[in-house]
């Protein structure tokens, strides 16, 4: 990794990593700060598609399928490792457990992109604002980035609404829900979860635990 790498990055919070329909020469690993992935259709509506966490490989798509479909933005101000795109074929062919661990990365963003699908179309609101809480505080946990049922959340009501597919009004409600219910509550960019059982089981949760990523 260390051959394949070319650099670090620093960028400023709303920088535009990567944008929808572009050809990048570039890759990433997030090492510190949050991101996320948006796609925009040609109505200006965004469906936020996932949010970037420390240690996400990003441009992976890019890298296999020459554009890319969705835009990637910093959200906080971020670290980024970076690695030439013009490469990554001879590092796969001269590192085959790593392009193993590619591909596991792949299949879990498939895998959580179908999870996001059934959450959007069947999950109730309230269902999936509770996923959405639970996913992103077991993705921190196993970041150490939350614990205590306490985890940094830096992001705005709409990115959330956008990648739930709901609207920001509708948001607040089933915020206020959690919060009165004592379940979880977000504010000021923290996330506290009071109740993770009860989180969980709203969330129609199917394992309390990740898989172990491979590291990249």
């Amino acid at each position: 990794m260390s051959r394949f790498k070319v650099g670090e990055m620093q960028v400023d919070a709303g920088t535009p990593l990567l944008m929808q329909g572009s050809n990048s020469p570039q890759l990433y690993t997030a090492l510190e700060g949050m991101g996320l992935r948006s796609k925009v259709l040609p109505n200006g509506r965004r469906q936020v598609v996932n949010l970037v966490l420390p240690g996400d490989f990003v441009g992976l798509q890019a890298a296999l399928m020459s554009e890319m479909g969705h835009s990637v933005e910093a959200t906080t101000d971020m670290t980024l490792c970076v690695f030439n795109r013009s490469e990554m074929w001879n590092f796969i062919r001269e590192n085959p457990k790593r392009a193993y661990s590619l591909t596991w990365i792949a299949a879990n963003e498939e895998s959580f992109l179908g999870d996001a699908l059934a959450t959007v179309g069947q999950r109730t609101a309230l269902q999936s604002l509770a996923w959405a809480f639970a996913k992103l505080y077991q993705k921190g946990e196993a970041l150490g980035l939350a614990a205590g049922g306490r985890m940094k959340l830096p992001y705005v009501q709409q990115d959330l609404a956008d990648a739930l597919g709901i609207t920001t009004v509708h948001l607040n409600r089933v915020l206020k829900e959690l919060r009165d219910r004592q379940i979880a509550s977000w504010q000021d960019k923290v996330l506290n979860i009071s109740d993770w059982h009860e989180l969980t089981d709203m969330a129609m949760l199917e394992s309390d635990h990740l898989p172990t990523r491979p590291l990249m």
